[in-house]
């Protein structure tokens, strides 16, 4: 059942941090043409150790010559269907600038004052200061019975079936489903046999009848001994199933009370099951298999071929020519950082994330159907929504099978969340609370196709409504509306570089147009769309988004139309919100569905944030730096919350300086981040072994658990060498925010607790959306005099009626919330203390 190690390659961990890699435009044409002859027809053919060997060797030719291209060696002219050549602008890494949406000019201009930033970082010290919420702890899994109680409690266990028979461990495959591990390391399987490997015949439903249990398989009964039910007792001597380590210690943190302000970080922008999306085979591995990590964390079948050299995509986006194929349980050279189209959100280590302190979870379901189209091998729809269909019900089934590790439905740490009250029941119960969006460039099928006369829209308000509503009874409750063109809603910011002419080239087949990228006004703005230029064509290996951009280099780009000839930067798009986009706002905020405007264009993102303070509404989100920086503190303003692209540590920390500086004291502050993880964007990069300040392990995490160095398989992660190489090394990379920030000017423990407070930020801005307003201590002008409070709350009410009576309490500490009033022109501290299950026992003067 295991995997032997692959041959010895230079690993991406041997390299040096920060190390920028680059693959020319044209070095991504002579991949196609070498690659895609050898490669890809070789899926469908005979496989030998001789045909792989070959495909290899020829393989390594072409990428070779593609590699050489890149780093100037080799030259590989590229030309427009006009026969000019093509060359173009570097995009910078933006993965740890403020905003990836729009360069900063040589002289950036804060729209805020000195005056007003010192104030915010001033008010935000205050709000740290404040008094923490007291937390509890719970076990990780449920107790173990010596004998299980339930159909679902044997999970992960180890027990004899009969007295005196072979120990046993079962391993989960589904809820009451099973695999049962002898101590050979063999598997029972139906027909009483065993076999080496899982499959169909292995797998055991269990059933309970009084104490005993039954098992069948495909309706033939398991026998032993001549019986068919059995007492199971738990046992030792079992063998071990293979699968990735936590390695963190101690129990995860809960509330005292359901209704408590809750502690936890939060990241709002991750694509969890991105690895069936572009048509499902553009992702290697996937988040969980019933059978495990070694089926789970494998490469894909053009990859694996020719021993790690036919992987076009991969070589493009990382600039290696060529990686180690195997995954578990040796892990050479991915996952890791620049490692774009390998899973990164394992189940382990989104567990590991979860112990050591993540509570908060955005599953952003992600599409671009002209790119699914573009790319040779799928197995899926490319239809925006209907990705989005099989995502949610992926989710879903994720979550079956967490429940099925833990013990039980609703026993394990990831669950679907529809309302911010939810979410912090989950919270303070000590599970982390998920969150469905959505992030495709065609929502709702609504593109246009450009006419002699004007736009034609695929959609109209009553189909949005139609499918808004089936997305909000599937659990949807965050949304952009663009991604990566310009649809029928709004126009898009677009990118920057040869991802930005690759995109934009796609932009064109969508929609029958490019990008209307005009001369911003002022010019010299630094508040601008992505700039469309020509110059040195290379791409830049933790560009962000880099995949949208590689794909249409390697398969849908090489006879582009002329390209436009934009003026003079700065760019903007002409192209602003529609009146559908307007529409889709409305029903967003009916629906109390968070709104994210990143990846819209200046001027739609202006207008739509017009059209949210016009409808006061605060479900308002930036997820992932994709918004510029004149949105920021409007965002904030605007009682939003930010979670800026994560990045480098040292690039977030810079980030969470400026954010400070744009807190509105009218709102609780509070920071998480948006990874990007799982295809889409490059995670943060190792600071090295050797800085003055690296983490050591073990260190304590949120909640006071222990965290050790991350094990899976054979692998040994450290985020100082490795960097973010996978999901569950968030707890690492925050511990190393700290490091840096303290390194920096001595506010590591303010970053931290900046980071900590972040679910409860995000949950008091989804709160709002629901109508309850701000609290009455930091809004003055709201507050109601103490009879008015008085008579309001009545004895009984819930925690929610209390709130959208009086708005958010100031405080929510263990059965307390505190509010202000007025008496007699003064300030009033009120406090209202709740039952243990939050009905409301009395109000009065604190």
């Amino acid at each position: 059942m295991r995997r032997t190690p692959s041959d010895t390659r230079p690993t991406r961990g041997s390299r040096e941090p920060g190390t920028t890699r680059r693959l020319a435009w044209t070095a991504g044409g002579a991949a196609l043409v070498v690659g895609a002859a050898l490669v890809l027809p070789g899926l469908v053919g005979s496989s030998t150790p001789a045909t792989d060997a070959a495909r290899g060797a020829q393989a390594r030719g072409g990428l070779q010559a593609a590699h050489d291209a890149a780093s100037g060696q080799g030259t590989l002219p590229f030309t427009d269907a006009h026969g000019h050549e093509v060359r173009l602008d570097v995009d910078p890494a933006t993965k740890n600038a403020v905003s990836r949406a729009g360069e900063l000019g040589a002289e950036t201009r804060d729209p805020t004052t000195a005056a007003e930033r010192a104030a915010a970082a001033a008010y935000v010290a205050q709000e740290r200061a404040r008094r923490d919420p007291r937390l509890g702890s719970t076990k990780a899994y449920p107790k173990r019975t010596t004998h299980p109680r339930t159909r679902y409690a044997m999970a992960r266990g180890c027990y004899t079936l009969v007295p005196g028979g072979e120990p046993t461990y079962f391993q989960a495959t589904d809820l009451g489903d099973y695999l049962l591990l002898l101590p050979d390391e063999t598997l029972r399987s139906s027909g009483g046999g065993t076999a080496t490997q899982p499959s169909d015949s292995t797998v055991w439903t269990a059933t309970k009848k009084g104490k005993r249990f039954s098992f069948t398989n495909d309706g033939e009964r398991l026998e032993l001994d001549g019986a068919t039910a059995f007492r199971l007792t738990t046992a030792r001597g079992c063998a071990r199933w293979p699968e990735a380590q936590v390695d963190v210690k101690g129990r995860p943190h809960t509330g005292v009370t359901p209704f408590q302000e809750v502690r936890g970080y939060v990241d709002a922008h991750t694509h969890h099951m991105a690895y069936e999306f572009l048509g499902g085979e553009v992702h290697c591995g996937k988040p969980w298999d019933r059978f495990g990590a070694e089926v789970a964390l494998t490469d894909c079948e053009d990859h694996t071929l020719t021993g790690g050299y036919g992987a076009l995509l991969e070589t493009a986006l990382s600039g290696e020519v060529g990686h180690d194929p195997v995954g578990w349980p040796t892990f050479v050279d991915w996952p890791a950082p620049n490692s774009l189209t390998h899973e990164g959100t394992y189940y382990r280590w989104m567990e590991r994330a979860w112990r050591g302190g993540q509570r908060l979870f955005t599953n952003l379901l992600v599409e671009n159907n002209q790119l699914c189209q573009l790319y040779p091998l799928k197995r899926n729809s490319c239809d925006d929504m209907d990705s989005v269909r099989l995502q949610i019900q992926r989710t879903v089934e994720f979550q079956d099978y967490v429940d099925a590790q833990f013990g039980g439905p609703g026993k394990g740490f990831y669950r679907i969340v529809t309302s911010p009250f939810e979410a912090r029941e989950v919270i303070n119960e000590g599970k982390m609370a998920v969150i469905l969006g959505i992030e495709t460039s065609v929502p709702f099928g609504c593109t246009f196709k450009k006419l002699p006369l004007g736009d034609l829209a695929q959609c109209d308000a009553e189909t949005i409504d139609e499918q808004m509503d089936e997305m909000h009874d599937l659990g949807v409750r965050q949304m952009e509306l663009v991604n990566k063109f310009d649809n029928a809603l709004s126009g898009i910011a677009g990118d920057a570089g040869e991802t930005g002419v690759a995109v934009n080239a796609a932009n064109f087949l969508e929609t029958g147009t490019f990008w209307d990228m005009r001369t911003c006004a002022p010019a010299d703005t630094e508040n601008h769309d992505r700039n469309q230029t020509l110059a040195a064509p290379e791409i830049s290996a933790d560009q962000q988004d880099a995949l949208f951009g590689a794909i249409g280099q390697l398969f849908g780009t090489l006879n582009l139309p002329a390209l436009p000839l934009y003026p003079r930067t700065n760019h903007c798009n002409a192209r602003g919100l529609t009146t559908l986009g307007e529409h889709t706002i409305n029903s967003l905020a009916e629906r109390k569905i968070v709104f994210d405007p990143d990846h819209m264009s200046v001027k739609a993102r202006n207008q739509a944030l017009d059209q949210i303070e016009e409808l006061g509404y605060q479900g308002l989100l930036s997820s992932h730096s994709w918004s510029t920086p004149d949105a920021y503190p409007r965002i904030y303003e605007l009682g939003g919350f930010i979670t800026p692209y994560a990045g480098d540590s040292t690039g977030f920390v810079e980030k969470w300086r400026r954010h400070v500086g744009w807190a509105d004291e009218r709102y609780y502050f509070a920071m998480g981040y948006g990874a990007d993880i799982n295809g889409l964007g490059a995670q943060g990069d190792p600071r090295g072994v050797d800085v003055p300040n690296p983490v050591t392990y073990p260190f304590k995490g949120l909640g006071g658990v222990t965290v050790r160095q991350q094990r899976a398989g054979e692998r040994v992660y450290d985020i100082n060498a490795d960097g973010v190489a996978q999901y569950g090394l968030y707890p690492d990379w925050i511990e190393d925010l700290g490091r840096v920030a303290d390194s920096q000017q001595g506010d590591g423990r303010a970053v931290l607790d900046d980071m900590a407070r972040g679910a409860e930020g995000y949950l008091q801005m989804w709160e709002r959306a629901y109508g309850i307003a701000p609290d009455s201590c930091r809004n003055p002008e709201r507050q109601l005099p103490v009879a008015t409070v008085q008579r309001r709350l009545e004895r009984g009410m819930t925690t929610t009626q209390v709130m959208r009576k009086v708005g958010q309490p100031y405080t929510r500490l263990g059965r307390t919330f505190g509010f202000c009033a007025r008496s007699g022109g003064s300030e009033v501290e009120m406090t209202a203390t709740f039952t243990k299950r939050g009905t409301l026992r009395g109000v009065r003067r604190s």
